[in-house]
């Protein structure tokens, strides 16, 4: 997000990070500063709002050039339209003033709805090592770029996207019964009603979840095993994916 209006002010971009890496994202990006006159620092004093569809948006757009002063960063996530707009203020501002009509819900209500679209968000969902672009469908949420380089592991992000078939992919999971609190290991294997692996879960809450799954077994019966009960579990091809995504 850019926070400067002018070429004649000093450019500021703000960068939203999972807050537990805040540290990491630092340090990692100090490391190609070289000697460039750029400041890295953390935006204690602003906070990040996300407002999920139920808005329209000329309605929003209205609303931020009423309050101006208090908002100063509002636009459409750039991930995909289903998850509405991000919001970002100066500390303490209230954003009920911003967006007249809209009610404040809480981190629950905000992961339950991504879930539920399969909107894969911070370290959790996306392990560091581990996750893969494409098979984390960031290709579908402007995640990734296939006309610039380079970065590390460009070639074979590439190679897969135009010649490769993903066969594994983050998945929209609801399950039969509510999950217990902070008890399913990290990365706790799906199967089929036959035993055969069908992937892995990665984070979920309630009834809804979110898992890497084949593609090839999401229509079969599927089950998490916590602690020697199986929770059955269904999966489904998020709506706002693109007609061939699934292929």
């Amino acid at each position: 997000f850019r926070l400067h209006e002018s070429p004649e002010e000093e450019p500021h971009i703000v960068l939203e990070c999972d807050g537990g890496m805040l540290e990491a994202v630092q340090k990692h990006l100090k490391l190609y500063k070289i000697r460039r006159k750029v400041n890295i620092a953390p935006c204690l004093d602003l906070s990040l709002w996300a407002v999920v569809p139920g808005e329209r948006a000329g309605d929003i757009a209205g609303s931020l050039a009423k309050s101006a002063d208090q908002a100063l960063i509002l636009t459409p996530d750039p991930r995909t339209e289903v998850m509405g707009w991000r919001l970002i203020t100066k500390k303490g501002a209230d954003p009920l003033e911003i967006i007249p009509g809209s009610q404040i819900g809480n981190i629950q209500d905000y992961h339950r709805h991504r879930y539920k679209q399969g909107i894969p968000e911070g370290v959790k969902d996306l392990p560091p090592g581990v996750a893969l672009p494409l098979e984390s469908n960031l290709a579908y949420m402007n995640g990734i770029s296939f006309t610039k380089g380079c970065y590390i592991g460009q070639e074979l992000t590439a190679r897969t996207h135009h010649m490769g078939v993903i066969r594994k992919r983050l998945l929209p999971v609801h399950f039969s019964a509510p999950l217990p609190k902070d008890s399913i290991p990290e990365g706790a294997e799906i199967l089929t009603e036959s035993g055969k692996s069908a992937g892995k879960f990665r984070a979920g809450g309630g009834e809804m979840g979110i898992a890497l799954l084949r593609l090839a077994n999401i229509n079969e019966p599927l089950c998490l095993n916590i602690a020697g009960d199986k929770v059955k579990l269904t999966a489904n091809i998020p709506e706002w994916w693109p007609k061939t995504a699934s292929k």
